[in-house]
């Protein structure tokens, strides 16, 4: 749900209220769940809120290839050895990914 309910914001490109999200979305969820949705985004700092009358619109505070590595380094921290993870991690990567990685790191470190 949190997915979806990022997908709409990022589509909107301008902040959104949990109604305007719902009527993104469809009526699968209740405004109320829409609601409880964006305000544990927000409790997990993915979006931001700025007040909208009563209530308050919200807006993304990264693109999704951002998010995906905040959720990639939230899971790393979990671990105590993030040596083992990174090194099954980056063994099943495919060969273009392990490349494109290497490109990356090898930019960096220069």
């Amino acid at each position: 749900m949190e997915s979806t309910i990022l997908a709409a914001l990022w589509a909107a490109g301008t902040p959104l209220t949990p109604g305007q999200v719902q009527g993104m979305i469809g009526a699968e969820l209740a405004r109320t769940t829409v609601t409880t949705i964006l305000s544990r985004l927000y409790e997990k700092g993915a979006v931001d809120r700025t007040r909208a009358g009563r209530g308050f619109a919200y807006t993304p505070t990264e693109d999704e290839p951002g998010l995906t590595a905040r959720r990639m380094h939230s899971e790393l921290r979990k671990q105590e050895d993030r040596s083992t993870v990174l090194a099954r991690f980056v063994s099943q990567l495919t060969d273009e990914d392990e490349r494109l990685l290497r490109d990356l790191l090898g930019e960096e470190t220069s």
